[in-house]
C-alpha cells in the first residue's frame, strides 16, 4: 500500500551498512542544504492537481493509442517529467505521504477504510508547514484521511475546503468512512468549510470551478496560495457527462470503459480550462503547477490486460505488470509533470525514481519553510528538477506494502507478502515468506531488472541473490520502524458515520443551502 524509502543502496548487507548509509544519507542531505539551489525559498504559488485511479498510462503523451488528452499532453511539453515517479498501490496512503514526507504505514494508514485510513494526528501536513511562512491553502475534492472531525482538512492546515467524505462520492462503510448521505456525481452535496452545500453540477467540474474561484480571491489579494485539486475521477462509479461518455459508447465501448476514459477525458478539459485561466491572469510566471495521479490505472473500468476493449481499441497500460492495488511498477508509477513557466526546463525528463514521500520537501523547499523535526523521510526533488545532480544524486530504497488485511488481523503476520523494494535498477517483488534459518523467516519473492526489463518479463534473482538479500535486510529494517506507528490497527469502528450524523443534523436545524459559484473576472473586470 506505500512507497517510500529512507535508505541509500549499498553493496553490502547488514544493519550496520544500512545504518552507515542512513548518516551518509543525512550529510548529504545538509550539504545540499548548505547548497542552496537557486529555487529554494523562491515562493512560488503551488497547484497541485492529482487524479484518482487514472495511473500512468492514460494521456496521450506517453504513448497511449486512442485517448484523447490534448491539454495534459501541451503540459506535459511544457513541463519537467519524472519518468519514474511512484507512488502507492491505493489512494489514501499515497494522500498521506504527500500530506506528511513520510511512508504512509508511519502515518498509521494501512488502508482505505475500517478507521486505517485515518492519518495520524501527531503529524505535522504540508498546508501547515505552508502556512508558517504566509501561504493560504485550500482543497478542492477528495481528502479520504478520515471523516471524523478531528482528521477534517479544516482541522488539518487547509485554510479552505470544498470536499466529499470517504473515497469516492456517495460511499458508505460500517465505520467512520462515509460520504453525505445518498450522494451523486451530478448535484452533489459537499462539504465547503464544515457545511453542507448543495451544487448543480457535474463534480470534477465543479471541483475545478471552486478552485478558481479561490485562485482568483488570492491573485487579487496578492497572498501566495497552495491549491490542491484532487479529483474522486476517474475512481468508480465510472460516470462522466454525456458529451463525454457519447463518442465511446457509439464506438461499441461498454458503458464502464465509456465512463471511465470519459471522465479522463473531462478531467482534460478542466485541465484546459486551469492553465488558460491561469495563463490569462499572469500567473504562468509565479505558479508552480503539479499533475499526478494517486496509484496505478484502476482494472475495473480501464479494461482487461491484454484484451482489446473494442475491435481496434487495444487495453493499453504503457508494457508495465500491474495495475491498482499490485506492487508491480504497474501499480505504483504515475505521470508527475512539473511546470513554471521560466523558472523550470520544459521538455526534460527525469529518469531517476522519485516518490510521493519527496513532495513535501520539495515544495517546503520552495517556499522557505521549515521542516518538522524527525517527521520528513523524503528527499527534496529541487536538484533533479533544475538539472544539477543527475549524475551524483544517490540510490535508494523506496518501500511498497499494498497493506488492507483483514481487520483484527496480526500485521506482522503480513510483513512478508504484498510488498516490494525498488531501486534505481531492480524491483524485488514479496510472494510469501522464506525460510533462512531457525526463527528467521524472510520474504520470497521475484525480483526484476527494471532498466533491462521494463515489463518485468524475467526473474533475475538467481543471477543477483545479493541484491535481493540486500533488499529483503533493509525491507525487514522498514518494518521495524514502520510497525510501532501503524496506530489505527486495534481502533474500534465508529457506531456513527459523521458525514451521515452532520448532514441530518444540518438538514433538520436549517436545511442544505444551495451553493453560490464564485464569480470568475477576467483581467479586466478585476482592474
Amino acid at each position: 500500500m506505500c512507497i517510500d524509502s529512507v535508505k541509500a543502496r549499498h553493496p553490502s548487507a547488514g544493519r550496520l551498512a544500512i545504518t552507515f548509509l542512513c548518516s551518509l544519507f543525512l550529510s548529504w542531505n545538509v550539504a545540499l542544504a548548505a547548497a542552496g539551489p537557486s529555487l529554494q525559498g523562491a515562493r512560488p504559488n503551488i497547484v497541485l492537481v492529482m487524479t484518482d485511479d487514472q495511473g500512468f498510462a492514460p494521456v496521450g503523451a506517453h504513448g497511449h493509442p486512442w485517448i484523447q488528452t490534448p491539454n495534459l499532453d501541451r503540459f506535459h511539453h511544457a513541463s519537467t517529467r519524472f519518468t519514474r515517479f511512484l507512488v502507492s498501490p491505493t489512494c489514501s496512503p499515497t494522500r498521506s505521504a504527500i500530506m506528511t514526507g513520510r511512508h504512509p504505514m508511519k502515518n498509521g494508514v494501512t488502508h482505505t477504510i475500517l478507521e486505517r485510513e485515518r492519518m495520524t494526528l501527531q503529524a505535522t501536513t504540508l498546508p501547515q508547514i505552508l502556512q508558517t511562512v504566509g501561504y493560504k491553502t485550500a482543497i478542492f475534492g477528495k481528502w479520504h484521511l478520515g471523516d471524523e472531525e478531528p482528521y477534517q482538512p479544516q482541522n488539518r492546515g487547509f485554510d479552505e475546503s470544498f470536499i466529499h467524505g470517504a473515497g469516492g462520492i456517495g460511499q458508505a462503510y460500517n465505520c467512520s468512512c462515509a460520504d453525505a448521505p445518498n450522494n451523486k456525481y451530478f448535484n452533489p452535496v459537499i462539504r465547503h468549510n464544515g457545511r453542507f452545500v448543495k451544487t448543480n453540477g457535474y463534480c470534477t467540474d465543479l471541483f475545478f470551478t471552486a478552485a478558481l474561484g479561490w485562485i482568483d480571491q488570492q491573485r487579487q489579494a496578492e497572498r501566495p496560495f497552495f491549491a490542491y485539486i484532487a479529483t474522486n475521477a476517474p475512481h468508480g462509479p465510472f460516470i462522466a457527462p454525456p458529451a463525454n461518455t457519447a463518442k465511446f459508447e457509439n464506438l461499441g465501448f461498454s458503458s464502464q470503459t465509456a465512463g471511465f476514459y470519459g471522465m479522463i477525458e473531462n478531467i482534460d478539459e478542466n485541465f484546459g480550462v486551469l492553465i488558460d485561466r491561469l495563463e490569462q491572469w499572469g500567473l504562468l510566471e509565479n505558479t508552480l503547477i503539479i499533475f499526478m495521479s494517486d496509484n496505478g490505472m484502476t482494472g475495473g473500468g480501464s479494461g482487461k490486460q491484454d484484451q482489446p476493449l473494442v475491435n481496434g481499441y487495444p487495453f493499453y497500460n504503457a508494457g508495465m505488470k500491474g495495475l491498482k492495488g499490485s506492487t508491480d511498477e504497474g501499480g505504483v508509477r504515475v505521470p508527475f509533470f512539473i511546470r513554471w513557466d521560466g523558472k523550470i526546463q520544459a521538455a526534460q525528463d527525469v529518469d531517476r525514481i522519485a516518490a510521493h514521500i519527496d513532495i513535501l520537501p520539495t515544495l517546503a523547499a520552495l517556499a522557505g519553510a521549515e521542516l518538522p523535526p524527525g517527521q520528513v523521510e523524503g528527499r527534496n526533488l529541487l536538484p533533479l528538477i533544475e538539472g544539477s545532480a543527475t549524475s551524483d544524486w544517490p540510490d535508494r530504497y523506496l518501500f511498497t506494502h499494498k497493506g488492507r488485511w483483514k481487520t483484527g488481523e496480526d500485521p506482522d503476520s503480513n510483513q512478508w507478502i504484498n510488498f516490494a523494494v525498488r531501486n534505481q535498477r531492480f524491483r524485488y517483488v514479496g510472494q510469501g515468506t522464506l525460510k533462512m534459518a531457525e526463527g528467521e523467516r524472510r520474504g520470497a519473492g521475484a525480483l526484476y531488472d527494471m532498466l533491462a526489463d521494463p515489463g518485468q518479463t524475467t526473474d533475475v534473482l538467481h543471477q543477483h541473490p545479493q541484491v535481493a538479500e540486500e533488499m529483503r535486510v533493509a525491507y525487514e529494517q522498514f518494518w521495524k520502524e514502520a510497525r510501532p506507528l501503524m496506530v489505527n490497527e486495534d481502533a474500534p469502528m465508529s457506531p456513527t458515520r459523521p458525514f451521515h450524523v452532520w448532514y441530518e443534523e444540518q438538514l433538520a436545524a436549517e436545511g442544505i443551502p444551495d451553493w453560490e459559484p464564485p464569480e470568475i473576472k477576467n483581467l479586466s473586470e478585476s482592474h
